[in-house]
């Protein structure tokens, strides 16, 4: 290097905020906007954890064709259109077309090139493909990183096939002719297409990990088809786009005596995973539509829930995990630590009440009662897990530390390393005890107690005088205040001051039952104020606050599922705040033509007419999809009762029109609902 010369640019995560996505978990393509994959960034073909090919790049005659138009049939199959110019009659008229169709199945991707003429003459060309394979795993790819590209066997056939540990990848390229190109492969088709006609020739990629913790569901959608029809045309394709994106991100792993069990992957690319606290998320979410996925992904996290303390796992008795990988995962350095997971985290401080509250509510929409009654017995460990492990201070609050010194500095659900900051921009030191954490735990002692009640079983005492014991030293050492008011501080830090900052946090707590009368007053109308609500939904940091950013991933950006947690609070409460929410929430889903990122940019709407991206944010995010099923929830003000069945208190006001909605209900009992114009509502059980 000369004395002048720049050094190298440190790797840097891909964005992807551009790209186009063909899903079916556990595979994914990934490629620019025209259906082309070529080699840099994150594009390419992706199966459990690995890159297997970052080339696909069609040519005709050694040329790209022009891009004219692409179309997303469904989230698992794609339509690119192009014109190789060079082709036809002469004139401004385009004569010949190609179009490349991609499916994806698990396991499986195909695509077929067809190329068709209207030209006077016959059309004779060489339609070619280069195919390279880096096969790079996940979190290198995610580093801005590489593999480094691997000849297949098979060259000079129509077979290409890649093995790397437990993967198998087997191109078939019928008819072409295929030749080594140094560090990819040319495949090459000679075509004629006579005028009028066309000719296709196909690809057919399968994809074979013989070990992963992780695999595709053996079964179909369980859950009945949910419509819309309303006088507001944003409602229904908003859901609809948001279930089929749910459909895409199952996935299957193993579970007690091994059984299949089913849950939602967490979001692509990075995460088509079981993560404890995203996927419990969802799953909530998703009870209107059904509670089977809730019972499946409970069963297989209590299977995996710990039995043992373990510093380097963060694995505790009676804990549920943080995520689950056939390998460990490396998150790069914050502020000079290396961050590595090992294959199974447990480093999450809500996942364990959130299973809890995730059961109880399972149980509220009408889960099997032998179903639920088997897992009492992971309920009580959860339960004296926050008791014994989570408050390990003994001050009944619930916080975390990385005893490990490689995992997550940060356990809540903004878990990046500068997520917990005071209102000056500092950082906040761990341990640290979250305000919304202490609302889930509270919520979990009391429904817990409830739910075990509600089956006999002893001990419901000591759950719920601890959940009064929290309720009374969350009201004494967690309200702060700023020049606008009172509120709840985001934390408390090591040395257990309130870190000063409002954040989203708060609208965790509201329908908790943490927070009396007046304290759901002020934090309902704090999160509407003009520095939370941007329009789009609810910022995850004050704007008045000065480590403020509207693209801080953590710190000013707003997230989908985390506004529809605090509307669904708003709606528990009863709070006219529930419709601007709504409102702001719908705006968002609709910019994104109903697949939400995990997050996006926290500018305000009068400033932005549309939500700008994130750019590395993930799509579809599993709790950003749910977030639609929640907000036509909490619009709807669907309450369960097993006894009583569905009732309904729509928001008022109701600015959507006369709505039809058919799908969701109780368990077994899917319901037709009606809304007026004016906001009455009426409910007929199918069951």
């Amino acid at each position: 290097m000369t004395p002048d010369a720049a050094p190298p640019a440190a790797p840097q995560q891909p964005w992807l905020h551009d790209l186009t996505l063909t899903l079916a978990a556990p595979t994914q393509v990934w490629s620019a906007a025209d259906g082309q994959v070529g080699p840099g960034g994150l594009a390419g073909v992706h199966h459990a954890d690995l890159r297997v090919l970052d080339l696909l790049r069609l040519e005709v005659d050694g040329r790209e064709p022009t891009p004219v138009a692409a179309h997303g049939l469904r989230g698992d199959t794609h339509s690119f259109v192009s014109v190789p110019r060079h082709l036809g009659d002469p004139g401004p008229d385009p004569t010949v077309r190609l179009v490349r169709r991609r499916d994806v199945e698990p396991g499986l991707v195909r695509e077929r090139y067809t190329l068709s003429s209207t030209a006077a003459e016959p059309v004779r060309c060489t339609v070619g493909l280069r195919v390279g394979a880096d096969l790079a795993p996940m979190d290198a790819v995610k580093g801005g990183g590489s593999g480094t590209r691997r000849a297949p066997v098979g060259i000079g056939g129509h077979v290409l096939s890649w093995e790397e540990e437990s993967l198998r990848a087997v191109l078939r390229l019928p008819g072409a002719h295929t030749v080594d190109e140094g560090d990819h492969v040319l495949a090459t088709w000679e075509v004629e297409v006579a005028p009028g006609e066309e000719v296709t020739h196909e690809l057919l990629l399968a994809l074979d990990a013989e070990v992963t913790a992780v695999r595709a569901p053996r079964t179909e959608v369980r859950w009945d088809a949910v419509t819309v029809v309303s006088a507001d045309r944003r409602l229904g394709p908003v859901l609809d786009r948001s279930l089929d994106d749910l459909r895409l991100l199952r996935l299957a792993a193993t579970g007690a005596d091994g059984a299949d069990e089913e849950f939602v992957g967490a979001g692509a690319p990075w995460f088509l995973t079981l993560f404890g606290r995203d996927s419990l998320w969802a799953a909530r979410m998703l009870l209107p539509v059904t509670t089977d996925l809730a019972m499946s992904t409970l069963r297989l996290l209590a299977h995996h829930q710990g039995t043992r303390t373990d510093d380097t796992t963060a694995e505790e008795p009676g804990k549920i995990l943080h995520e689950v990988r056939s390998a460990g995962f490396s998150l790069g350095e914050d502020e000079g630590v290396g961050r590595h997971l090992p294959p199974i985290y447990y480093g999450t401080i809500d996942a364990t009440p959130l299973w809890a509250l995730t059961l109880h509510d399972a149980w509220g929409w009408g889960a099997p009662e032998d179903q639920v009654e088997r897992l009492l017995p992971a309920l009580e460990r959860a339960l004296t897990w926050q008791v014994e492990h989570g408050d390990a201070d003994g001050d009944v609050l619930l916080e975390y530390v990385d005893r490990s010194g490689h995992g997550l500095s940060n356990q809540g659900w903004k878990d990046s390393g500068d997520a917990v900051r005071r209102s000056d921009g500092s950082r906040a030191s761990s341990p640290l005890a979250l305000a919304e954490v202490q609302g889930y735990a509270y919520a979990a002692a009391v429904r817990g107690a409830d739910l075990l009640e509600a089956f006999g079983r002893p001990g419901v005492d000591r759950w719920r005088e601890w959940a009064e014991r929290l309720r009374t030293e969350f009201a004494r050492r967690f309200w702060v205040e700023d020049a606008v008011g009172p509120f709840p501080a985001i934390a408390l830090d090591r040395d257990k001051r309130p870190v000063v900052s409002l954040t989203s946090n708060i609208g965790h707590l509201l329908g908790t039952g943490l927070l009396d009368a007046e304290g759901v007053d002020v934090v309902s109308r704090r999160l509407v104020g003009p520095d939370m609500l941007s329009g789009f939904g609810i910022r995850t940091l004050s704007s008045r606050a000065a480590g403020y950013s509207p693209t801080g991933y953590h710190v000013g950006s707003v997230w989908p599922h985390d506004t529809a947690i605090c509307l669904a609070g708003l709606a528990a409460e009863g709070r006219p705040e529930t419709a601007p929410v709504a409102e702001a929430l719908l705006a968002a889903l609709t910019a994104f033509d109903g697949r939400p990122p995990e997050l996006f940019a926290g500018d305000p709407s009068s400033q932005q007419p549309v939500p700008l991206p994130y750019p590395a944010a993930c799509r579809p995010q599993a709790w950003s999809a749910a977030a639609a099923v929640s907000l036509v929830g909490s619009v709807l003000g669907m309450v369960p009762d097993r006894h009583e069945g569905l009732t309904l208190d729509p928001v008022q006001p109701w600015t959507f029109g006369e709505t039809r909605v058919s799908g969701l209900g109780m368990h077994g009992s899917p319901a037709d609902i009606s809304v007026s114009a004016d906001g009455h509502a009426h409910v007929a059980s199918r069951g």
